[in-house]
């Protein structure tokens, strides 16, 4: 298989003529263009399989099949072997600021309980689970076996990983998106948009609600809304405690995830000072966790 994304994007069967695939930067674990054809945009994801990450694409496609099902993520048009083209949302990202705003919080709030509850209603086919304690595990087997440079950190990391998943307990299962950054939420001027299902899959509510407040770095007032707009009901000192150590553990899972992709991502990327930035976050979220 050709293994020149712009190529690939452009030699897809659906096409009615030669295309030219314009970039769309900011995705890590695909490719990513537009493409106008038939006097249609259309928006273009190339990637293969990242076993090492879990990103599986017979799973993305089944979860984004049911995310549009759920009136939640664009129409599939076309598929085939490490491709996607969607329907083309004319909107904007959201900024991680704008979450903090109560009213757009609550939107994001109300499209998270419905990716939840929603999209189960239309998977089809086997479906996948994203257990964060689970994937920590594995990127610290990962990180051995390459003698990562964090070897002699993963200890103690793997440590807090555990004391993080008993203070989570026991769990509601739902289907997660499982990577709320803002940049994952288009606004096309009257509704919002979740986009890019690499990580979806079964999962406890709170790891969604964590890492949307990890990324966008939410006030603890804020935290306070999301809580109860997702849980129709006054945060409690327990449910905050089990939501701050599923922050944390998005953090930890996000430094790892960056660690392993230092040795084997092929991205012109910082992929150093990402894994920088987000150690001394999950050590800032760690301490207030600790101090709880």
């Amino acid at each position: 298989m050709n293994s020149d994304p712009l190529e690939r994007a452009s030699k897809l069967s659906c096409w009615s003529g030669p295309v030219d695939p314009r970039p769309i930067h900011g995705g890590l674990t695909n490719s990513n263009f537009l493409v106008e054809d038939g006097g249609r945009r259309h928006f273009v994801r190339i990637g293969d399989d990242i076993p090492l990450h879990g990103v599986l694409r017979f799973h993305e496609l089944a979860a984004t099949r049911a995310a549009h099902a759920a009136g939640i993520s664009p129409e599939v048009l076309h598929h085939e072997p490490g491709a996607m083209v969607l329907e083309f949302i004319d909107g904007r990202s959201l900024r991680p600021e704008e979450i903090h705003w109560p009213e757009t919080l609550e939107r994001v709030t109300e499209l998270i309980r419905r990716c939840h509850h929603g999209i189960p209603m239309h998977l089809r086919g086997p479906t996948m689970a994203f257990w964060v304690f689970h994937v920590i595990r594995d990127y610290g087997y990962t990180l051995r076996e390459a003698n990562s440079r964090s070897v002699s950190e993963l200890p103690r990391l793997l440590e807090c990983s555990a004391t993080l998943e008993r203070a989570v307990g026991p769990i509601s299962l739902v289907f997660g998106h499982n990577d709320l950054l803002a940049s994952n939420l288009i606004d096309d001027g009257e509704r919002l948009w979740l986009i890019d299902w690499d990580y979806a899959g079964w999962n406890s509510p709170l790891f969604d609600l964590g890492g949307l407040a990890s990324n966008s770095e939410l006030s603890s007032s804020a935290e306070d809304l999301l809580l109860e707009c997702y849980f129709e009901q006054p945060a409690s000192d327990p449910l905050r405690h089990r939501f701050a150590a599923m922050k944390c553990a998005s953090l930890l899972r996000e430094t790892l995830w960056s660690l392993v992709s230092e040795r084997t991502s092929a991205l012109d990327f910082d992929f150093v000072a990402y894994t920088a930035m987000n150690e001394k976050r999950f050590e800032r979220a760690w301490a207030d966790f600790e101090a709880m």
